[in-house]
């Protein structure tokens, strides 16, 4: 069985893991987050659960964003991601975008575009169903997400506290993802939880 095979029955068998928990988002701070898994660009299977005791960073992505490109073409979000991994912690991007929407890309396509911008992280994820996204309540891309080693959510929302696209506005914006993950890494609340994420709305399929 081929890499593609293998990587379209597991996006079937995602949606219908899933198919009743992605009407509705079930995660919240404070609280233990969902288990996912899934069958990354590279063809190994990534589950949620199985990184318990690590803090993960989620990120939604959309290559074609204009918000999305606003963090990769200055650079601001391999700083990030860098700096989360130089924490120990893990790093999953997560497309969502549906198959025919923007940002829709096959694993090999994906791989592509993290060797151009120079991305690097722990896993990629392409939820071609919607599965995932829907589970967390992703709604834009960028769209951060937080995680405890307990398996907590600690933060959700923006990347940072800048919501224009122009990345001349991301010197002197507090990057709230680096926020929680200090605070989190030194076993402290993180001060904003939550905030209001921006971006180009998730392109989710029906």
């Amino acid at each position: 069985m081929n890499h593609k095979v293998v990587y379209f029955l597991a996006a079937m068998v995602m949606a219908l893991v899933f198919i009743g928990a992605s009407a509705k988002a079930a995660v919240e701070i404070g609280k233990p987050v969902p288990n996912f898994e899934a069958v990354d660009i590279k063809g190994d299977t990534f589950r949620l659960d199985d990184q318990k005791g690590k803090i993960i960073v989620l990120e939604w992505s959309n290559h074609e964003c204009p918000f999305v490109g606003k963090h990769y073409n200055s650079g601001n979000m391999q700083k990030t991601q860098k700096a989360a991994l130089d924490a120990g912690a893990e790093w999953v991007t997560i497309v969502s975008s549906a198959p025919g929407h923007q940002g829709h890309l096959s694993p090999e396509e994906s791989a592509k575009v993290l060797e151009e911008n120079g991305s690097t992280p722990s896993a990629k994820i392409m939820d071609e169903s919607g599965a995932i996204g829907r589970l967390f309540g992703a709604r834009t891309t960028p769209h951060m997400f937080v995680i405890d080693e307990k398996g907590v959510l600690a933060y959700a929302g923006a990347i940072d506290s800048n919501s224009s696209p122009n990345p001349a506005t991301i010197e002197g914006a507090e990057n709230y993802v680096l926020a929680a993950l200090e605070e989190v890494k030194a076993g402290k609340p993180v001060t904003r939880a939550q905030t209001e994420p921006y971006g180009c709305a998730v392109k989710y399929g029906k």
